[in-house]
């Protein structure tokens, strides 16, 4: 018997209540790969400017990488950003043929260069406009259009209800939402009880993220919220097995050598050896935080090795401890 999803986009089915947040430099589709693996139940590809992808032949190569995926992604969500109409629908249409399940558009970026030029969360000012662009991307698309907001501009422009509402009526299918201001960035508390007054409110699923550090707070969020999944960003880098409901400390150093060698092998794989090794030096730095001292003591050569036989040999060197839990200092 088939598992019942757990909401629809649309008409696409979604299994499963974890998601990875698209984040810059980290959802890229070797750890998006590690973390669907682990339970990720949709993948978001990194944020794209679609001024990049209007560059040349279908953009930069750059650009048109961070929109690479596997079949067994599915559902795929590309997520673009812009702060033109025209632009966006135009490169929306384009990247339809590329075969997403759905297309995302970023409304939450807080980045000054971005926001302050009117896209990312710079687009919350205008909620007239957001119902324009949705109205737009509703009428020209064949697949579901998303968008991942923020609660207003700052403490005194909360206006998450009014985007929500307008993103909603013009026909968004799902709606994420991250519990803070674009002038908080990541600083303060994230509001849940904004995510909840925006579900009660909406038809549409809506996916809650902010502060979900651990297994209980997973719990929390959607008990507190009511919200159809969670979205987790900053505390899936370095351990993807809370996409499993496994917290840190629960992990052996066994799991987490064996997940940082498949990462390591997909980083390879995806960018070339020499590429692929110092991309995965922010991973790796991650993966072996509030490990025991005798596994921190190789930080430093991790971070600085330049060759993939060295980082193995480096691996190897923990041997000893294989069956230590991660969580225990020593």
């Amino acid at each position: 018997m088939l598992a019942k999803p757990n909401f629809y986009v649309g008409k696409v089915p979604v299994y499963g209540d974890l998601i990875l947040a698209p984040m810059s430099g980290f959802s890229d589709l070797p750890y998006r790969s590690i973390c669907r693996s682990l339970g990720s139940s949709m993948s978001y590809t990194e944020f794209v400017n679609v001024d990049e992808l209007s560059k040349g032949r279908g953009g930069s190569p750059r650009a048109k990488q961070k929109l690479c995926y596997q079949p067994n992604e599915r559902p795929v969500v590309f997520q673009i950003y812009g702060h033109d109409v025209d632009r966006i629908v135009s490169v929306a249409q384009r990247l339809q043929d590329l075969g997403p399940d759905i297309i995302d558009i970023n409304m939450g970026c807080y980045v000054k260069k971005i926001a302050e030029r009117g896209a990312g969360a710079g687009m919350l000012r205008r909620p007239t406009l957001i119902a324009h662009l949705m109205e737009r991307l509703v009428k020209t698309l064949d697949i579901p259009v998303s968008a991942k907001i923020r609660l207003g501009w700052d403490d005194e422009n909360r206006n998450y209800m009014e985007v929500a509402r307008a993103l909603q009526d013009y026909g968004a299918s799902l709606i994420a939402v991250h519990g803070r201001t674009r002038s908080q960035a990541y600083t303060g508390e994230a509001d849940w009880d904004a995510i909840a007054e925006i579900k009660q409110a909406l038809s549409v699923p809506v996916i809650g993220n902010g502060d979900v550090r651990t297994v209980s707070d997973i719990d929390n969020i959607k008990v507190h919220t009511g919200c159809d999944g969670v979205m987790i960003g900053r505390a899936v880098i370095g351990n993807p097995w809370i996409l499993q409901r496994r917290d840190r400390q629960e992990v052996t150093l066994t799991d987490r050598l064996a997940v940082v060698r498949r990462h390591l092998a997909l980083n390879l794989e995806f960018y070339g050896v020499e590429k692929g090794l110092v991309l995965f030096r922010k991973h790796v730095a991650r993966y072996i935080e509030d490990t025991p001292a005798r596994v921190r003591k190789i930080r430093v050569p991790l971070l600085t090795c330049e060759r993939a036989s060295d980082f193995e040999s480096l691996l190897c060197s923990l041997g000893s401890e294989m069956n230590e839990p991660l969580g225990v200092s020593i």
